[in-house]
């Protein structure tokens, strides 16, 4: 949820702000009732450039950043101060401090009035009722939880993120640039030619009986037709339903179960580096499995990506399977635009469901459209001449907001990147940078500290002159990381996400709020922590994007973010404020280890451990101890050619006892040649708490990874 709430979507203005559920994060729905039906239901941003200018004179200190945003900082912070250069600051979007908080001051004054200006810049059939911008209800104990926004507003996101370019005179542009697996294979749409692969995409489900408020559900890795398949169904007034294309049978088969579309949608296979992963034949697992659930799909429309495997060589099951180059070329390329309600559904977006039945996050199109559209805007600095290129899968609510809809939104010109980050060097990246002129690189810590493991070898050999902005997402990102990003990728020269020109920056800190969000921090009573705290962080009032309910799970909904602190917006995570404002991601609450009494974040332990110059990359779980209730277990990956020792076992606790304290000591220092993780980089701490405990037996499923073998190294390895 942080990612929303610091500056690149919600939480308070977050370069290190980690995804969540709620903001609009995908979150986790429970097995299906027998009688559960299927789901029904100008210039981009211009005004907002004018708002510091229409701010009305604060009438109260702003939250968290009015008391040190108005001041000089001092250059003796324990991380030191990064600053924006002149150059840059004067050139930016939010240029300074000042201009900043008259317009988050705005925002939380005047919401109303400051979301309607940007609101009215996109294109609405019927605008909203100026009464109702925003009803809204976060207390549990006043009624039921309620978040609207724009309520009666009829509009399109894909009207607004593709046609009204294309009717402003910018169809030539281009929209989005594919790069395949190989370095010699690439692709572009320019948004005419996107406009219409999308309308006969739109037109085939229409075609197939597919109606607005119905689900599809969209199974494929980063082509250029994963985000055409989310625009067509959007265009239609569809709900789609993404699944990262790294998931199992089981995985898909739950989400069927629970939203039953009528299409879905995939590829034969893909290929990330040297593997091979047939899709198709887990996409048939899956439906042999719902159909044990009694949930039927009609068809499977499945494209042919014969860069990675024939048509055939690929299972076929005659009557359910369409392939996609047989029949959605033959459609037209026009498609009228089916008009929703602001609150009316765009997609569903599940969790991983590791723990359990996955959860359906539920988010609506208004509102989401607006503030996915302004935090792209605004915390990457947007021009038009950007080159933009997000590394997330669009299976994940990043890929969601800043690979397809925010960027196009803005009119952007989006990088889709279908391979590994490292094949077949750990050069890849800077290649692509350079091949395309990318000028706005986003991208996730693991990612980042991977190639820093790899050395500044690989990125030297590459120019990267183009890039201007970086950004970091999907987890907080501790210091060391951020400042090789921030030295090495970026020369010391390209500003860190969020809001770049507005004010210094802290290696590794989430900033300030991003406008319209108002975060507190409470303690375990949920009482309101002022000034320099740690504590738990909640949300105040709701904004454009929040997401709106768990898809048919209402109760678990108020129950998860709700109930645990009355009036208001939990966010799941832990947060510190320093002295000077600056907020702090400590971690998922449910990734806090009880020491012997003392609650330490695993974020905490990971960063202090990484902050050892031997130390590449480390992760840490809990593990039950005798004494002190739980002891800190840590899997640690090495520098390459770094040797194992007892010595630098030792060192590494020392640097967490002098970081932290002799209470946050690592009880076990675990060598990791890697850690699992799965082909978007999440590390999958499930099985490494498992690992831990020595519960060797319940691994569970490790089909997901990038490298199962990985598992095996790690249990090889554990009593060394």
């Amino acid at each position: 949820m942080a990612q929303y709430i610091y500056a690149t979507t919600a939480r308070c203005c977050c370069s290190s702000a980690r995804a969540h559920p709620a903001i609009p994060l995908q979150a986790p729905a429970p097995a299906p009732s027998p009688s559960r039906s299927p789901l029904r239901w100008r210039s981009a941003m211009g005004a907002s450039d004018r708002l510091a200018v229409a701010a009305a004179k604060p009438r109260h200190a702003a939250p968290c950043a009015a008391t040190v945003l108005g001041e000089p900082l001092p250059a003796s912070d324990d991380h030191g101060l990064v600053h924006p250069s002149p150059h840059f600051a004067a050139q930016a979007l939010v240029s300074s401090p000042q201009q900043y908080l008259e317009m988050y001051q705005r925002s939380i004054d005047d919401p109303a009035g400051f979301w309607s200006e940007i609101a009215e810049t996109f294109y609405w059939k019927q605008k909203w009722s100026p009464e109702e911008v925003c009803t809204e209800n976060l207390d549990v104990t006043k009624g039921p939880i309620k978040i609207e926004w724009f309520k009666g507003g009829k509009t399109n996101i894909c009207h607004n993120a593709v046609d009204r370019y294309v009717e402003a005179g910018d169809g030539a542009k281009i929209a989005m640039y594919w790069e395949g697996n190989e370095p010699d294979q690439d692709g572009k749409l320019t948004y005419s030619e996107l406009l219409g692969k999308v309308c006969q995409l739109a037109n085939y489900l229409k075609s197939v009986g597919v109606e607005k408020g119905e689900a599809v559900v969209i199974y494929l890795p980063m082509l250029m037709e994963l985000p055409i398949a989310m625009l067509a169904c959007a265009r239609i007034g569809a709900v789609h339903s993404v699944v990262f294309a790294g998931f199992s049978a089981d995985a898909i088969a739950q989400r069927i179960i629970d939203c039953k579309p009528k299409v879905v949608i995939t590829c034969n296979a893909v290929k990330r580096g040297l593997k091979l992963i047939a899709l198709k034949d887990i996409v048939d697992a899956s439906l042999v499995e719902s159909a044990k659930n009694d949930v039927t799909v009609g068809i499977c429309l499945t494209y042919e990506n014969h860069l990675a495997m024939k048509k055939e060589d690929t299972q076929w099951i005659a009557g359910r399977d369409v392939w996609w180059e047989d029949v959605v070329p033959n459609f037209p390329t026009r498609c009228d635009v089916e008009w929703v309600d602001a609150e009316d559904p765009l997609f569903l977006l599940y969790t991983s469901g590791s723990t359990g039945k996955p959860k359906g996050v539920l988010h609506t199109t208004g509102g989401y459209m607006v503030y996915a559209a302004t935090t792209f805007k605004h915390a990457f600095d947007y021009k038009p001449t950007d080159i933009y290129w997000c590394t997330a899968d669009c299976g994940w609510i990043t890929g969601h907001s800043y690979v397809t809809y925010g960027p196009l939104l803005n009119g952007a010109t989006v990088l889709v990147y279908e391979g590994a980050p490292n094949y077949p060097d750990p050069g890849r990246c800077w290649d692509i940078v350079d091949k395309y002129g990318v000028t706005i690189f986003y991208t996730a810590p693991t990612l980042i500290r991977s190639l820093m493991r790899d050395g500044s070898v690989y990125v030297d050999r590459y120019s990267r002159k183009s890039l201007r902005v970086l950004g970091s997402v999907g987890e907080p990102i501790n210091p060391t990381a951020w400042r090789w990003f921030y030295n090495v990728v970026g020369d010391s020269r390209c500003p860190i996400t969020p809001l770049p020109g507005a004010w210094p920056q802290k290696p590794g800190s989430a900033t300030f709020p991003f406008f319209g969000v108002q975060p507190v921090i409470v303690d375990e009573k949920g009482r309101e922590m002022p000034g320099e705290c740690s504590g738990y962080l909640c949300i105040k009032k709701s904004w454009p994007g929040a997401f709106r309910t768990l898809y048919g799970d209402k109760d678990r909904y108020e129950t998860t973010y709700f109930k645990p602190f009355s009036g208001y917006y939990f966010s799941g995570d832990g947060c510190r404020r320093d002295k000077d404002g600056y907020h702090w991601l400590t971690g998922r609450v449910d990734d806090v280890i009880n020491v012997s009494g003392h609650r330490i974040g695993t974020a905490e332990v990971e960063s202090a451990l990484v902050s050892h110059p031997k130390c590449a990359e480390a992760a840490v779980v809990g593990i039950d101890h005798e004494v002190k209730g739980q002891g800190i277990y840590a899997f640690v990956t090495l520098v390459d050619g770094v040797p194992y020792s007892d010595d630098l076992r030792k060192s590494l606790i020392m640097a967490v006892r002098s970081q932290i304290g002799a209470f946050a000591a690592p009880d076990k220092i675990h060598w990791a040649p890697g850690l699992p993780k799965t082909r978007s980089g999440k590390i999958m701490r499930r099985i490494l708490r498992k690992i831990a405990s020595r519960q060797l037996d319940e691994l569970g499923d490790t089909s997901t990874l990038a490298d199962p073998g990985v598992v095996d190294q790690l249990i090889s390895l554990s009593d060394s």
